[in-house]
């Protein structure tokens, strides 16, 4: 057999176990039990055959079990002691091998009831629970059965003792952590005696939500049907979602009643309550109202969006009101709703990225409304989207309208013929003209303006050549020529205004004094322009020291635009100097 054991443990490994367990049986029958157990224990065969080998050697036998700690060795040799009579015996061994269960077993077997519960609780074996469960029930120790049941999770007995001695509250507590056979068992308890919230409560859990709601409504348990419709989602019965809604939109709970109508996909159902109750479309109740992908057809999933965006409107939420009318693919409805929200960045990213002719021209019609005059980035962008839009007329209005302002706020007229000049080459840009005569019209206005704005620029030119005679006689003539439509392209206050700068500059003071009666004339016809708009305060004092008088006395200190009786009052105090 040694031969055998070698040649199994260098070249036949698999077969190591069952030759030394061959060589244990040989060494048991040549009467060698130390050297059997030996082998027993190498082949790992000794937990049945070491006890059956000594059963019939007792001394044997207990020496070994005295020097083992295998666990399930002793718990053998405990069952064999007790079976022996040897309860205390058993017990040492039993607490040797850790063996809770029969710990307890054997201690209530003696009558040791508290000796064996306190052991119980200070271990969690579900066994030992289950026992001391039995052993107090069969004590009629109700209550402490129930405790170890619940311990052990045996939950359908300390159901069945719960419902035997009416023990209402413990049953409801076991109803909560127990799974769903024994929570319908214990519910239907509930529903028989009447106690109906709880009797829902426990179904709901169970899983049968038909049975909770209908029990619900029927006893009118409100509360609980809120909670459990907290609970409701899209794998929920559609039914069950609609008669909660019916129920919170009854109550006038409309946004609980949204929310559900949300889960259960009635999308249009949901935005109507939105918009006829007022119930405010957060983002994350849009986005729940938002269609998923291939959920519904295209038409209808575009009804949805177009309907949820417009209730955006209705509430003023601008922004997440562009976002779905985009997701509907109406975007013009999109740029009219982020205009509203009058986010500039945002409306020029839109245009930017949409590329339509109709939101270009929105876009450049809005930023003009913006202060573009001290925004360069602005006047790029409104050029730009009128030139991508290709609104050659909106955009020649626009080079109009920079025109006046650099007329009226800055007086720079040279910016002004640069401004009419684009505004004239975008109407001869224009090919599809659909009103011949009206751009044949505003194409004469725009040259006739540029004519009298280049003609008073080269009055100044003359002036800056030296030129004062040949200046104020073209000056002269130009007021005469320019008719009643001249005010429209340069401005007879600032033709005066030249003339008298002229006059201080060669010192001619009388003959300025006398251009500041006339254009105090002038303006008295307008109403309501004070002087001060066209001679700065410089002008003023230069005038006023060459008189030798104060620029008070000349020209009362002002602001730029007045008020009417400002003007009255002006008018009267500079009658008072001229006198």
């Amino acid at each position: 057999m040694e031969d055998a054991l070698k040649v199994a443990e260098n070249k036949d490994r698999i077969h190591l176990k069952h030759t030394q367990h061959n060589w244990a049986k040989n060494l048991e029958q040549a009467g060698d039990f130390k050297s059997a157990t030996m082998q027993y224990e190498k082949a790992n065969t000794h937990l049945y055959e070491i006890p059956r080998m000594l059963i019939d050697q007792p001394r044997q036998l207990e020496a070994y079990m005295s020097k083992t700690n295998d666990p399930e060795l002793l718990k053998w040799w405990g069952q064999y002691i007790e079976s022996q009579g040897d309860l205390n015996g058993a017990l040492q061994i039993y607490s040797k091998a850790e063996d809770v269960y029969n710990q307890v077993r054997t201690l209530c077997f003696m009558g040791e009831e508290s000796r064996a519960a306190e052991l119980t609780r200070s271990n969690t074996d579900k066994a030992a629970f289950y026992h001391m469960a039995r052993h107090y029930e069969t004590t009629n120790n109700i209550d402490e059965a129930v405790n170890f049941f619940n311990k052990a999770n045996a939950y359908s007995n300390a159901v069945r003792l719960c419902k035997e001695n009416n023990m209402s509250e413990e049953l409801w507590n076991i109803g909560l952590v127990a799974g769903n056979r024994e929570k319908l068992e214990c519910a239907k308890y509930f529903e028989d005696i009447g106690s109906l919230e709880k009797a829902i409560i426990l179904y709901h859990r169970a899983g049968l939500l038909h049975k909770a709601l209908d029990l619900a409504f029927k006893s009118e348990q409100f509360d609980v049907l809120q909670q459990i419709a907290t609970n409701l989602d899209t794998d929920s019965d559609p039914a069950l979602i609609q008669k909660c809604a019916d129920y919170f939109v009854t109550n006038q709970q409309f946004d609980k009643a949204v929310d559900l109508l949300a889960v259960g996909k009635k999308y249009k159902e949901a935005i109507d309550i939105c918009l006829n109750h007022n119930v405010q479309l957060t983002d994350e109740l849009a986005e729940k109202l938002t269609p998923e992908k291939d959920q519904v057809d295209e038409e209808t999933k575009i009804n949805i969006l177009e309907s949820l965006a417009e209730s955006l409107m209705v509430q003023g939420n601008y922004h997440l009101a562009t976002k779905k009318f985009t997701q509907a693919g109406d975007r013009v409805r999109a740029m009219k709703a982020l205009l509203k929200s009058g986010d500039t960045d945002k409306i020029i990213f839109f245009a930017g990225v949409s590329r339509q002719r109709e939101i270009y021209i929105m876009a450049a019609n809005y930023l003009q409304s913006l202060d573009w005059q001290n925004q360069p980035e602005i006047l790029r962008n409104i050029i730009t989207f009128y030139s991508k839009g290709k609104a050659l007329d909106l955009l020649a209005n626009f080079y109009v309208a920079c025109a006046q302002i650099e007329i009226d706020e800055f007086q720079n007229y040279e910016k002004a013929f640069g401004a009419l000049t684009e505004a004239s080459r975008s109407l001869a840009k224009m090919s599809n003209v659909t009103n011949s005569i009206q751009h044949q019209k505003a194409t004469e206005v725009v040259q006739k303006r540029m004519a009298a704005v280049k003609r008073f620029i080269d009055i100044k030119r003359l002036f800056e050549r030296g030129d004062t005679a040949g200046g104020i006689t073209q000056c002269r003539q130009f007021l005469i020529s320019g008719g009643q439509d001249l005010e429209e392209s340069v401005r007879r206050g600032d033709i005066y205004a030249l003339m008298i700068q002229q006059y201080i500059k060669d010192e001619n003071f009388l003959e300025a004094k006398q251009l500041v009666g006339e254009l105090r004339q002038v303006l008295s016809s307008s109403g309501n322009v004070p002087i001060t708009y066209y001679l700065n305060k410089e002008l003023i004092e230069a005038l006023a020291h060459g008189l030798g008088v104060t620029p008070d006395m000349l020209v009362p200190s002002v602001t730029k635009i007045n008020t009417s009786e400002e003007v009255q009052e002006d008018a009267e105090i500079e009658e008072e100097v001229e006198e």
